[in-house]
């Protein structure tokens, strides 16, 4: 029986945030079946990065704001026995989908655990931390679910037109990343974890964020071009404009008032500029289908 606080602190809305990986992979797709998508969807976002949430919040026991909930409750000892439960399903429906992508999902399921674990706690150190979600939540997510999509042999994932867009997917993590940690200084400070956002400050967060976004924003005109489809790279800069003005608006209010680095304004942001980029994805999907 799932308790009340561990059904919270798995947080499923909050994968809504990751979802651009998997669907930015479906639009490049060649032969993606329904079945897989489906599958691999249930298994990702369902399950997987549940999973990592709930391991995650055992170990923090945050008392203040965390991405997708802005009270979390205290966390109790079913959480940890639910995290490693959903991690376990999410393992099985990949098998079922493919050893590859099993192979991929039990990496994630390990790595993640060391970005949380108290004995290696990966979290707590800026670049380290960083890295480890750019890197795994992005271009390796995006190289594990274009090669069942495709159905690639391992080694053509090492093709540019595989790890060019799996370098953006990197990039846009990686720039997203300390924006969610930006109303978490005190907290994270308070368990000795030293994170990027803290490193830069808030003002450096805004500007780190906006420097990384734009150097994704151009390695997407770069990709474009590449593949011959560069009217797709003007396209995508319609679907960008609400999230600029948005993140322009709100850095000019942080700028007067520090404290409006907050929950609800990180929130706002995430959820925006990662529908942006769902909607944006899911055209190219049917473009290209």
């Amino acid at each position: 029986m799932i308790s009340k606080s561990s059904r919270q602190h798995l947080r499923i809305p909050f994968s809504i945030f990751l979802l651009p990986v998997f669907v930015f992979a479906l639009s490049q797709s060649r032969d993606a079946d329904y079945l897989s998508i489906i599958l691999m969807f249930i298994a990702l976002h369902l399950f997987v990065y549940p999973a990592s949430n709930g391991f995650n919040s055992f170990y923090d026991k945050d008392e203040k704001s965390i991405g997708g909930l802005k009270y979390p409750p205290k966390v109790d000892k079913n959480l940890l026995f639910t995290s490693l439960m959903f991690d376990l399903i999410g393992l099985a429906i990949s098998i079922y989908i493919s050893i590859y992508f099993a192979i991929a999902i039990l990496i994630y399921g390990l790595v993640s655990k060391a970005y949380s674990h108290p004995s290696i706690r990966l979290k707590k150190y800026p670049i380290a931390g960083l890295m480890t979600v750019g890197v795994f939540q992005g271009g390796f997510i995006y190289l594990a679910c274009i090669q069942v999509f495709d159905n690639l042999h391992l080694s053509q994932l090492t093709e540019l037109r595989y790890l060019f867009p799996a370098l953006i997917s990197s990039v846009l993590l990686i720039g997203s990343y300390p924006m969610t940690q930006i109303y978490q200084h005190e907290e994270d400070q308070k368990r000795g974890d030293i994170s990027i956002s803290i490193k830069l400050g808030i003002r450096g967060t805004f500007l780190f964020t906006g420097i990384v976004f734009l150097m994704a924003d151009l390695l997407f005109g770069l990709y474009f071009k590449m593949i011959g489809k560069i009217n797709h790279f003007f396209i995508l800069q319609a679907f960008l404009i609400p999230v600029l003005i948005y993140f322009q608006w709100w850095m000019l209010k942080v700028w007067r008032n520090p404290e409006e680095a907050n929950f609800d304004r990180t929130m706002r942001l995430n959820m925006l500029s990662s529908v942006s980029m769902i909607l944006f994805f899911l055209g190219l999907y049917y473009l290209n289908n």
